[in-house]
Parts: structure tokens; C-alpha cells; sequence
């Protein structure tokens, strides 16, 4: 059992290692304060590019230093709560939205309303602060974006004679599924249309939704929300269904595979097509065989085009810290447009902000570069940003449900009742 004495050395060390002090976070002897930032950053050339902003600022800002803490996103929702709680948050702390809505409620994370400057307001759309904004105030500013395309195989389609769409004139979700199928072939081994990397089913389904105007979640009069499963929020998922289960033309091997995990198959032909975020563009660039003619198109369009939602990244400034302003000041150089058109090539993602989407590096064809840019505007938040509960109803009930559908193992029928019955008595534990 530990014993007090224990308890104080090992806070002692934690404040040691944390860069605190014990009497708290003021200016050291020469008037400098030590803002920390924790970013997510992971691929080499995004973690030297943030290191090197930071650098930058630090070489202007001789009073205000910044330190680079480097976070993961595998385990940042559970090492921020501890953080929290334990009164050792980094100042800046790089996020996704989706993450913010319990942080935001439960008072960690600072309102940005009335800190944020206007040229930073003003350069994101409003749509975007929606992604961050929970009770009408602001926690996070949304500066990286990643839509879902398509990855295809372009040698496969050109053969095929199948149109080739564009942002203009995307396929819907109906030719859609009629092309895969007429990608499809049997002779010796089979080849599939489309591969679906569904792992993890449950926001690729939501969002693509959007553009068949399904929105699964409805706030009534009262401010609850619930779960209803409309004919809108049955196309995605139908279409999925059947071209696995009625048409064969999606691999049901894939269903429970990660993104990367189907790139070995699509490099060695045995899917026309891939559904994934825009990021993995650069996976792609960097181990696809010598000359593999790979594409980038839109995802399919519905009754509300091209929509799909998305949850950006953010950078939020903890409530405890004692240098909100500075933060603020250190994120609105970080996110200048210039430098977020640094940042979403590094990622190999879209910038939210209007002046730096309209940067030439972002608009040419190469790398589908042009295709994403094309989709920027129609990007709307996730439906499950605000919902209170999700993160249970998401891994409790939508994940298996869907995950079932999809193999066929239930019908259309039992994951609604799933979504809708077991889903709102999740949902409303957290509305009482």
C-alpha cells in the first residue's frame, strides 16, 4: 500500500518531469514563460514540420517559448483524462473533434468565444467551428480536414469502359453499386469491384450517410437526442450489404480488416476500388509498385450531393492553464495560412481554411490533390459530434450491429431495431 510520504515524492517527480514548479507555472528568473504543446503529429515528415514552427516561434517570441510534447493518437482520449485530473494538461492540446464534446462539458478545456482573433475566425467557415462548438461555445480551433474517397485502380476502370466520375459528376450510390459489379470477374481467382475496410464501421457509415441525407441522430423540443433510422440512413449501409452479400462484388474478407491492410490486394489487382480517407494517399505514393496506375475519385454523391461529414483535427487550450492568451497567440501563427498549407501536406490532408485551400500545391492532379480540394466544401461535421453518450452507443451497440449487417447475419429490419431500441437506452442514461 502507498504511503503518504510515497504519494508526495511521486508528486514531487511528476511535477519535475512535467516541467512544473511546485508554487506553479509563472516566469522563470528571466521573465520567460514555458508554454507546452502536445501535438499528435506521427508521420516524419508532419513531426518535422511541426517541430519546425515551433522553432520559429520560439525564434521570434524570446519571451513566450513554446515546448514540443510529442502525444499519440492511440491512447490520447485516456492520457488527456488522466491529465486533467491530474492537473497536468499541456496548454495546447491537439486533438480531433469528436473527442472534444466530453472534455468540453466536463470543464477542461478552455472557451475559446472571445479569445479567438479575427483573422483566424474569419478564415475558417463557419461549418468547421460547428465541429468544435458544443453549448454555443468554442473549445477547439478545427484545422485539418480528411474525406473519405475513393482509391482506384485506374489501368482497371480505363479497360472496364465503366464512366469515370468526377467531383462535378460523381456516380451515385446506384451506379455505384452497378459498377463494382461490372468490375467484378470470376475467372481464376476472383476480383472484386470494391474492397470495404470496415474494422471499424461506424463513422464511415455516418458520414458517407450525409450525402444520402441520413442523419440516424434527432434532437427533439426538449434537447434530447435519439436514434431513428430512416429509408436516408439505409442507403449507405444497404449499399454495402448487398454488394457483399446479393451481388458479390464487394470481398467479404475485408469487412473486419484497417485501411492499410487492403493495399497488399489493391497493389496486386484483386480490388478495382478502396474507400479510404484521404491520407492514405501517401501510403499509397510511397509503396505502390513501380508505374501502378492509381486514381483518386469522389465518393459516391446521394439526394444531398457530395456531403459527407468529418471530424477535424483541433488545437485546444486546457481551462487550467494559466496562459490562455499566449496559447491562443501561439495557435493563431501556427494555423497563419501559409503554415496550415504546410501542415495539411504533411499530413497529406485539406486545411479548413479558405485562404490556404485556395494555395496551387493543393489544386493539382497529381496525387488527387485537385479531387479533395473539390470536395472541401462540401464537408459538414460528423452527425455524432455533440451526442452525449456516443462513444458508448458507438462501441456497445453500432459497431457489433453494423459489423453483422454487413456479413449478413442480420437483416435490414434487426439493425434498425438494434440502432434505434438498444441504442436510445444507451443514450438516454446520459440525458436524465
Amino acid at each position: 500500500m502507498r504511503t503518504p510520504r510515497f504519494l508526495v515524492a511521486a508528486a514531487a517527480a511528476a511535477l519535475l518531469l512535467t516541467g512544473c514548479s511546485a508554487t506553479g507555472r509563472g516566469p522563470d528568473e528571466n521573465g520567460v514563460i514555458t508554454l507546452r504543446f502536445q501535438s499528435l503529429a506521427w508521420q516524419k515528415e508532419s513531426v518535422d514540420i511541426n517541430k519546425q514552427l515551433v522553432k520559429e516561434w520560439n525564434a521570434a517570441h524570446p519571451k513566450v517559448q513554446v515546448e514540443y510534447v510529442q502525444g499519440s493518437w492511440d491512447s490520447i482520449h485516456d492520457q488527456l483524462l488522466t491529465s486533467f485530473e491530474g492537473g497536468e494538461a499541456p496548454d495546447i492540446i491537439h486533438d480531433a473533434s469528436d473527442d472534444l464534446a466530453d472534455f468540453s462539458y466536463g470543464g477542461y478545456l478552455a472557451d475559446l468565444t472571445k479569445l479567438l482573433p479575427a483573422r483566424l475566425k474569419s478564415e475558417i467557415p463557419q461549418r468547421s467551428w460547428d465541429a468544435a462548438t458544443f453549448d454555443k461555445k468554442v473549445y477547439g480551433v478545427p484545422f485539418l480536414q480528411e474525406p473519405r474517397v475513393l482509391i482506384a485502380n485506374e489501368k482497371l476502370l480505363k479497360t472496364s469502359g465503366v464512366r469515370i466520375p468526377t467531383p462535378e459528376k460523381p456516380w451515385s450510390w446506384e451506379e455505384f453499386r452497378q459498377v463494382t459489379k461490372k468490375l467484378t470477374t470470376d475467372m481464376g481467382a476472383k476480383k472484386y469491384g470494391v474492397a470495404w475496410p470496415l474494422k471499424e464501421p461506424v463513422s464511415a457509415t455516418l458520414n458517407l450517410g450525409l450525402s444520402a441525407g441520413g442523419e440516424l441522430f434527432q434532437q427533439g423540443d426538449d434537447g434530447k437526442v435519439t436514434v431513428r433510422f430512416t429509408d436516408a440512413d439505409e442507403v449507405v449501409p444497404g449499399t454495402v450489404h448487398d454488394q457483399v452479400n446479393t451481388d458479390g462484388s464487394a470481398s467479404a474478407a475485408t469487412l473486419g480488416m484497417g485501411g492499410a491492410d487492403t493495399l497488399p490486394g489493391f497493389f496486386g489487382g484483386k480490388y478495382a476500388m478502396v474507400p479510404l480517407g484521404f491520407s492514405y494517399r501517401q501510403q499509397i505514393s510511397q509503396q505502390a509498385p513501380e508505374g501502378f496506375p492509381w486514381t483518386v475519385l469522389p465518393a459516391p454523391a446521394g439526394k444531398d450531393g457530395l456531403t459527407q461529414g468529418v471530424s477535424p483535427q483541433t488545437l485546444s487550450v486546457a481551462e487550467d492553464s494559466p496562459y490562455k492568451k499566449e496559447a491562443v497567440e501561439f495557435i493563431d501563427f501556427f494555423l497563419r495560412p501559409v503554415n496550415m498549407v504546410r501542415l495539411a501536406k504533411g499530413d497529406w490532408m485539406l486545411p479548413t481554411g479558405t485562404e490556404a485551400l485556395k494555395d496551387p500545391s493543393l489544386r493539382i492532379a497529381k496525387d488527387g490533390w485537385a479531387t479533395g480540394t473539390a470536395l472541401a466544401g462540401h464537408l459538414r461535421p460528423a452527425p455524432a459530434q455533440s451526442v452525449r453518450g456516443y462513444p458508448e452507443w458507438k462501441d456497445k451497440v453500432a459497431t457489433p450491429a453494423y459489423q453483422e449487417y454487413y456479413s449478413g447475419a442480420i437483416d435490414e429490419r434487426q439493425l434498425r431495431q438494434r440502432l434505434q431500441e438498444d441504442g436510445n437506452l444507451v443514450l438516454a442514461r446520459y440525458q436524465r
